[in-house]
């Protein structure tokens, strides 16, 4: 197939921008407009671009797969990435940057053209994209059909009697072929230790007293690095910018002989007039607010800025910067109990309320593995074994 020349139409959705995102993308023979492969995938909780912009990754990856040599033509309906992909519109959005040059990272230089379409003509993608959806709302993940080989558009023309005629290809259902994912990024999700609050099981977020480790905490924090360091696997450390993470943390990296970086999307939930509070004295002091946190994930404590639906967007977005700066690595990621939850939850893709079903104990290990498709897979959850 080389010297292929293929269009890739590619469109993402949010509804609710930002809220339940997929996309999808297709891969067309430009001569023919066979389709040639297809993409789709519900990625939780995003904006229209970056759901754009990860169906466009999908697709020129898609495409590379089938021929890395060939020459490809983007159509989306996204007028935002077609400018900026097309370098003539600037890139300033922190979370657009990454995935701008992971697409550009995708294709061979000098081989992609970008080209607007309006949306009637991106049918195709944007039924990925909203069957990828459909898909998440009913808590799986898009899976690929089946599909009939392409007509022709036009019947070409009768070969010369002295010619033999060429051997029909063979039926293609679409692209069915196992990709090569290369190597997953994984973060090791690491709580931090006791604090004085945590036995007490005091609300403990971003805009409290921050008290650090404990004397248990640190002995805690110690043998997670023991472990840690047994295994040899992790390569870098990031921590929230709390006391008691970037202590657990530090702890970590003394051992390991690494730096610790520091990332702000990483920090616990602002739980406003909750901090220190107990989980019986909030529901005396504010019955009502607790009741409506629990019922819905956009609900805020009291007095806070932010929801579980806030943090989910934010702890995303941290995830997606950790993952881009350390492609195919093994990175440690000391946090909280809520966004710690929240990337498990994406991860798997469940609903907003499933926070409230998971058991996360000090200085325990969680890990997943983030593919370059987009997919991910939850390795480990509430690991303590290394404090027995």
């Amino acid at each position: 197939m080389a010297g292929a020349q293929f269009i890739v139409q590619a469109d993402g959705g949010s509804r609710g921008n930002p809220g339940p995102a997929g996309y999808g993308a297709v891969v067309l023979d430009a001569g023919t407009g066979e389709i040639l492969a297809e993409a789709a995938e519900y990625i939780g909780r995003a904006t229209n671009n970056v759901a754009e912009y990860k169906g466009l990754i999908a697709g020129l990856k898609a495409a590379r797969d089938l021929d890395p040599d060939a020459r490809v033509l983007v159509e989306m309906d996204s007028k935002l990435v077609v400018e900026q992909m097309s370098g003539r519109w600037k890139i300033k959005h922190p979370d657009m940057q990454p995935l701008a040059a992971e697409a550009r990272s995708v294709a061979a230089r000098g081989k992609v053209e970008y080209k607007w379409i309006p949306r009637e003509k991106n049918k195709e993608a944007d039924r990925l994209a909203n069957e990828a959806m459909d898909a998440g709302k009913q808590g799986r993940q898009w899976e690929p059909k089946a599909r009939p080989a392409a007509v022709p558009a036009a019947p070409a023309a009768a070969p010369a009697q002295d010619e033999p005629l060429p051997a029909a290809p063979a039926p293609r259902a679409g692209w069915a072929g196992p990709a090569d994912l290369g190597t997953p990024t994984t973060l090791a999700l690491l709580r931090h230790g006791e604090t004085p609050l945590t036995p007490l099981k005091r609300f403990s977020g971003s805009t409290g007293t921050d008290p650090g480790l404990s004397e248990k905490g640190v002995w805690q924090a110690e043998r997670a690095a023991e472990a840690l360091a047994s295994r040899g696997t992790v390569q870098a450390v990031v921590s929230s910018p709390m006391l008691r993470t970037r202590q657990t943390a530090e702890a970590v990296a003394r051992r390991l002989g690494l730096e610790v970086r520091i990332e702000e999307g990483l920090r616990e939930l602002d739980f406003g007039a909750w901090e220190g509070l107990t989980y019986a004295e909030v529901m005396e002091r504010h019955p009502e607010d607790l009741n409506a946190f629990l019922a819905s994930a956009k609900a805020k404590p009291t007095g806070s800025a932010e929801s579980l639906t806030g943090l989910a967007q934010r702890v995303g977005q941290a995830r997606d910067r950790i993952i881009a700066r350390y492609p195919g690595r093994t990175v440690l990621v000391v946090s909280h109990v809520s966004p710690i939850k929240s990337l498990v939850r994406l991860a798997l893709g469940a609903p907003p309320d499933a926070v409230h079903r998971m058991e996360l104990s000090a200085a325990s290990l969680c890990a997943v593995q983030y593919y370059n498709d987009g997919n991910a897979s939850l390795r480990l959850l509430n690991d303590t074994s290394h404090l027995r």
